[in-house]
């Protein structure tokens, strides 16, 4: 389990691809502090180290990642976000983030506002059911606040501190991003649809009329 707060920048040094992909990230501070066998965020997806190699962490990417997430079209010298996974020892911030990709979304827009900027992400409508205003959301595997939601779009605020210590500093128009809606929407979801069907909480409010069955 992450955080969504982005450790490190790291940049492709190597990919190599045979069934699947052997994915090498130059990272000299997440390199020096993880092993073989820990879980890293790499641009929002869960990923096993396979080997340290000095400043340098490997990968072994799966072909339905590869096919799911943006980690497909990744080349060398691109930059990736970094999170190791959650330990006792740290303070919890942003948000429960599993490391499971929902989709990929497209950014339509770049607009600057203050001293902040507002990113629009288009996305299918499996992603955007989960998608609420003012609800958290992992974007590249960053932890973020939706600031609007459309039937086909949502934005999101980003603020100085975040455009420099990950890569939403070098997206533009047209790039493709990792989303990974909240975890909680989707039990709440299948809380609500099982309680329909077994006579239960859900089941009385709708025959009282307190809320309407969609």
């Amino acid at each position: 389990m992450f955080t969504g707060l982005v450790e490190e920048i790291g940049q492709v040094v190597e990919i190599r691809r045979s069934a699947g992909a052997k994915l090498t990230v130059q990272a000299e501070k997440t390199a020096s502090a993880s092993s073989v066998g820990d879980s890293i965020s790499v641009n929002g997806v869960c990923l096993t180290v396979t080997q340290v190699n000095g400043g340098c962490i490997t990968f072994d990417v799966v072909e339905e990642t590869l096919s799911k997430t943006t980690l497909g079209g990744l080349k060398t010298r691109d930059h990736v976000n970094l999170e190791r996974s959650v330990s006792a020892d740290r303070l919890f911030g942003g948000h429960f983030v599993l490391g499971h990709v929902d989709g990929v979304g497209i950014i339509d827009k770049i607009t600057h506002q203050g001293n902040s900027v507002i990113v629009t992400i288009s996305a299918d409508e499996d992603i955007m059911r989960y998608v609420v205003t003012k609800g958290s959301i992992a974007v590249d595997g960053i932890s973020l606040t939706v600031a609007q939601c459309g039937e086909q779009n949502f934005s999101i605020a980003v603020i100085p501190h975040t455009l420099k210590n990950t890569t939403l500093g070098y997206r533009r128009f047209g790039d493709r991003v990792n989303i990974e809606t909240d975890i909680l929407g989707k039990y709440i979801e299948k809380f609500i649809s099982e309680r329909r069907t077994d006579g239960g909480l859900m089941t009385k409010l709708i025959n009282g009329g307190w809320i309407e069955e969609n």
